[in-house]
């Protein structure tokens, strides 16, 4: 660990010379400064490791001092310990509410002042230890989860394009695309309640458990249904799955649709027509043995099928979902001279402008029947 850095702020030359020789016979680096705006504006310049302030200066005494330091991203985190003659307990719970981490009473005592500094620089170091890991832990679950996610070149055969633009760095919003001969493709997405990294944890176990009951042995609904026996006892009480599962079997010309509380999928018909296939059912992990409907329809070269979360349709703050699905019809119709993927990347603009305030994670998967 450097020297830690210590800003020592008082009207007074000679508590400051007290304080810089108790603190530099110790081997920590000091800086001074007489009033609160010089400490504030030394603070964000040097970002010291712990700031001794006084409480009784001219212009702006020390609670406006810390008040303002904690208000401001630049120096929030740099820890405020008050050296004050002022030593009622009203003077200290208000310096605490400034957002000091302790409050010394004046005279100072050398090694009572050693020993607060060094326990909050030990309280600092552990926590900014702590975040970093978190944030390594974070990253890695990001990366993790993104490695997961199956990309077009993998399945050519699937011929599906993904928009995928999570939240934050970890999402509960997933796809797969499962290639079961080259006839048959499932295609999945899906929305575990919440975001970020909670939800972000189940997408590994979520991926495991389609690929396993994806295959011919199941039915699109029997799927579905396994998912869903798994999830009630995976899932917290306050957890739930949406998701819709589309089969599209090539050689029969047939796709199968099991929508689970999801928004409903949207056909673009290579003849201009948009449908909404509804085919709605319970969420999955809510109840035990959730009732599950399929719907099947005959597609054609040309048709496009649109899965997607519902961030996608609820972009716009306060609009409701219904408006969102419209609108999302109109755009893959608008869109459907262009190349797939460039249809999907243009279907996203139009329902999520620049400059909007996103609210949940995005993801739009497109699907284009081949001959």
């Amino acid at each position: 660990m450097p020297t830690p850095t210590i800003l020592i702020v008082d009207d007074t030359p000679t508590n400051v010379d007290l304080l810089e020789c108790i603190l530099s016979a110790e081997g920590f680096r000091t800086l001074t400064a007489v009033d609160g705006p010089s400490a504030r504006a030394i603070a964000r310049a040097a970002q010291p490791d712990l700031i001794l302030l006084d409480v009784m200066m001219p212009e702006e005494n020390g609670f406006e001092t810390c008040a303002i330091l904690k208000s401001d991203p630049v120096t929030a985190d740099i820890p405020v310990i008050f050296l004050s003659a002022m030593d009622s307990p009203k003077d200290r719970v208000r310096g605490l509410h400034a957002g000091a981490v302790d409050y010394v009473c004046k005279p100072i005592y050398r090694d009572e002042v050693l020993a607060r500094v060094r326990i909050h620089l030990r309280i600092r170091e552990a926590n900014r230890l702590l975040m970093q890991q978190l944030r390594e832990s974070f990253q890695h679950l990001t990366d993790v989860q993104r490695s997961m996610l199956v990309r077009p070149a993998d399945c050519p055969d699937a011929s599906f394009a993904v928009f995928y633009q999570p939240l934050e760095g970890a999402s509960g919003d997933f796809y797969d695309v499962v290639s079961m001969d080259p006839d048959v493709t499932g295609y999945f997405v899906a929305d575990i309640s919440g975001h970020g990294v909670g939800a972000g944890f189940f997408t590994p176990a979520l991926k495991a458990l389609l690929r396993q009951q994806a295959g011919p042995l199941f039915s699109v609904e029997g799927t579905m249904r396994d998912i869903d026996a798994v999830m009630h006892h995976v899932l917290s009480e306050e957890q739930y799955l949406t998701a819709c599962y589309a089969r599209l079997n090539r050689h029969t010309h047939r796709l199968s649709i099991v929508n689970a509380g999801h928004p409903p999928a949207i056909l673009l018909r290579a003849t201009g027509e948009v449908e909404r296939v509804d085919a709605e059912s319970d969420p999955l992990g809510v109840f035990p043995g959730a009732v599950l409907q399929r719907h099947d329809m005959t597609v054609r070269p040309g048709d496009r099928l649109f899965l997607y979360t519902d961030g996608i349709v609820e972009s716009s703050p306060g609009a409701p979902r219904r408006a969102g699905i419209e609108r999302l019809m109109a755009a893959a119709e608008g869109h459907r001279a262009a190349p797939l993927e460039q249809a999907l990347s243009r279907m996203v603009t139009d329902l999520c402008p620049a400059g909007i305030t996103l609210q949940d994670d995005l993801l739009l998967l497109g699907m284009e029947v081949k001959s």
